[in-house]
């Protein structure tokens, strides 16, 4: 040992001795000496308002905040067993004694030290560098070996074992650290701390085993990391501000020092976004355990792999359906539950809202379907001796937010090119025909979409010069101008939206099917109870039709009967009802279930639709429905119904999407599902977050 190094030692002990407490533990000594030298700036303020002071005032503002901060910093470090034999009180005012012994005797520890009063604090004391290395202990994969025990991780042998990368921590600037990457001898696996790769079966090849909790993200091959509080930031970003992955890119740039080592590229920022929310994803639905994917695999690769994990083209929110809440579950009621006073058997209107009365001049109004069952539930009097139950009412709606597919109606296939293709794989040959589809035709030239005939060729050029140019944007905008002028009654001055191209062989031009440019899917449908938490979503390709509505609730309850709710709320839920009673009059959903219109669309239906009257209503004041009814009293002591329900959460619902819309519209059919995977997980936990504030969640499980 040399003597420098004894002298240091030395010092140690000499001021352990004299500042601290013989009982305490090591660590903590060496921690509160860590605040001590932390705390040097202030004591430089300190001794410069000191000096400039009229005699040289002992007392500063800057003391008592030294004081302040290693009393904190003593309490902090006591550790159970300390705080168990003595009281809080004891214990603060031993930190207050502590605190002002090492504060008068400050100067001199720092001179003790070595340190000197003109060295910057920069060269005095700095943070260590970040060390990323895996969590684990012993290998995931091998069984009980030798001694009974799992194989432990060693360090793999490379030519540089201590491999230097760039971290970007949690004050968003980029710092050095050091990666540390551990293997197992015996199946020859490599631990980082954001996953765990293996060999495959094949030589050659890698398997990644997520670590679903790892604090530090590899966001590129080439040593970028992330410390995962940049990616709960970019998480607040994405629901508070609608901010996409470029969004925050740029937000994160715009903080970074000008002389910042690197730059935080869209690409990592987008790879950020996967493996955050993929990690989060896949633990909400159940799937992380047993997830892998392809060694170091590509950001497509990655959310492919996920969306196959968690639902492709629709999905259903992890643990909705046992959700119960006072806004969406109420007990069964009947119709002795309501004041006879208020019940009008002849009545069908809605509660809480106008009359509906039957149009004179409509002679032949519509009747009931034949086949369809009679009510099951009896409302007139409860069970005797028996549980009333819950009531569960989950309510559905379509919004346009859709995103590209193949050019042909007919194929619902992914495009091969996203920017500026039309086709999907199976059909890139149909490029090279007449894009009119009934023409057939080979195209007269490469870079040409049409066949030579002239109509076709003046047609195309009349669609381009009216389409090339619009944008997502542009039409909101254009439509909004429209609204205001024609809430007005003044002309906007403005561009308008009326499109008139000449018809095509005596076909209208909007009935002309071509393949000039992609198409789009119909809708996103979303199911929510009626308190707004998200049960599931479903993609519509090329129409909302009854059949993809039912198709979509069978999914929805697939395997899960019992749980269905007792109310559907849907805009269209006649049409709904009437095509599950034409296709299959024995539906269990019939038997279930009562399919009802949401009120505020109720208003726009027929009234000679006697099926939507009658079975579809969203509050009928006859007490056929008494559990979509409530009595309520006002101010004067008289009584009178209102809705039970909310009806509108998907209203709600779809106006929170919206904010969303001109990022999903530009998207592939994987990234477009995995960002609505997303977006509904964050829109459940908030609804959550506000049903645990309000305390409105059920006493337990409903189904």
């Amino acid at each position: 040992m040399s003597v420098m190094s004894t002298a240091s030692i030395t010092k140690l002990v000499t001021i352990f001795d004299l500042f601290f407490d013989p009982h305490m533990q090591l660590h903590q000594v060496l921690f509160l000496l860590t605040v001590i030298i932390s705390l040097y700036p202030l004591l430089r303020l300190h001794q410069n308002q000191r000096a400039e002071a009229y005699r040289g005032s002992a007392e500063t503002g800057w003391i008592h905040s030294i004081r302040t901060l290693l009393s904190r910093a003593f309490i902090s470090s006591a550790d159970e067993t300390q705080l168990f034999w003595m009281e809080q009180a004891d214990h603060e005012q031993m930190a207050k004694h502590w605190s002002f012994r090492v504060s008068n005797d400050l100067d001199y520890i720092y001179r003790y030290l070595g340190i000197s009063p003109n060295q910057p604090f920069h060269q005095i004391f700095q943070p260590p560098r970040p060390l990323l290395v895996t969590s684990r202990l012993n290998c995931k994969f091998c069984p009980v070996g030798h001694r009974n025990m799992v194989p432990s991780l060693r360090r793999r042998r490379a030519a540089n074992p201590n491999s230097q990368v760039w971290l970007l921590d949690t004050s968003f600037q980029w710092v050095e650290a050091d990666l540390l990457v551990a293997t197992c001898s015996k199946c020859k696996s490599e631990y980082y701390p954001d996953r765990v790769t293996r060999p495959g079966l094949t030589r050659g090849q890698r398997i990644d085993w997520l670590e679903w909790d790892a604090r530090f993200i590899r966001i590129s091959v080439h040593g970028i990391w992330v410390d995962r509080a940049v990616a709960k930031a970019q998480e607040k970003a994405l629901y508070r501000f609608h901010s996409g992955w470029a969004n925050f890119a740029d937000w994160i740039n715009d903080r970074l020092e000008e002389n910042a080592p690197h730059k935080f590229s869209y690409r990592q920022s987008k790879r950020l976004f996967l493996e955050h929310f993929g990690r989060r994803l896949l633990v909400a639905h159940g799937k992380h355990l047993y997830f892998s994917l392809p060694g170091n695999a590509s950001a497509q690769t990655l959310a492919l792999s996920i969306r196959q994990q968690i639902g492709q083209d629709q999905g259903l929110i992890p643990g909705a359906l046992e959700h119960g809440c006072m806004d969406c579950t109420h007990i069964k009621r009947y119709r002795s539950d309501l004041p006879e006073t208020l019940v009008d058997g002849q009545s069908t209107d809605v509660a809480g809202l106008i009359n509906l009365e039957l149009d004179a001049n409509n002679a032949n109004p519509d009747t009931l379907p034949a086949n369809l069952p009679d009510e099951v539930s009896n409302q007139n009097a409860p069970p005797a001796g028996e549980p009333r139950g819950y009531v569960r009412m989950m309510v559905m709606d379509g919004k346009t937010i859709t995103h590209k597919k193949c050019a042909l109606f007919a194929c619902n296939n992914p495009l091969v090119n996203y920017k500026n293709g039309r086709f999907c794989q199976d059909h890139l040959l149909e490029g090279r025909k007449c894009g009119i589809v009934s023409c057939g035709e080979h195209v007269s030239s490469v870079d040409s979409l049409t066949c030579n005939k002239p109509e076709h060729m003046a047609w195309y050029r009349r669609f381009d010069e009216r389409f090339h140019l619009l944008s997502y944007p542009g039409v909101k905008r254009v439509i909004r101008r429209q609204n205001i002028a024609s809430e007005t009654g003044e002309d906007g001055g403005g561009p308008t939206l009326e499109i008139s191209l000449p018809e095509l062989d005596g076909i209208p031009w909007n009935k002309v099917e071509h393949t000039f440019r992609a198409r789009t899917t119909y809708c996103l449908e979303t199911a929510q109870w009626a308190c707004g938490y998200p049960i599931g979503w479903t993609k519509c390709y090329r129409a909302e039709s009854p059949s993809a509505i039912l198709a979509f609730i069978d999914y929805l309850w697939d395997g899960n009967s019992a749980a269905r709710p007792g109310f559907i709320v849907y805009d269209k839920a006649c049409e709904l009802l009437r095509h599950i009673v034409t296709q299959n009059a024995r539906s269990d959903w019939i038997e279930t279930t009562k399919f009802i219109v949401d009120a505020w669309h109720y208003i726009g239906h027929r009234a000679t639709d006697i099926l939507c009257r009658v079975r579809c209503n969203p509050a009928p004041m006859d007490g056929s429905q008494p559990d979509l009814v409530l009595v309520e009293e006002d101010d004067h002591g008289g009584q009178h119904q209102t809705r039970a329900f909310n009806t509108e959460t998907a209203e709600q619902l779809n106006s929170w999407l919206n904010g969303f819309e001109s990022q999903l519209r530009q998207m592939t059919d994987v990234n477009y599902d995995f960002y609505v995977h997303v977006l509904m997980l964050l829109y459940s936990e908030t609804v959550n977050e506000r049903i645990e504030r309000r305390g409105t969640r059920a006493g337990g499980r409903i189904f």
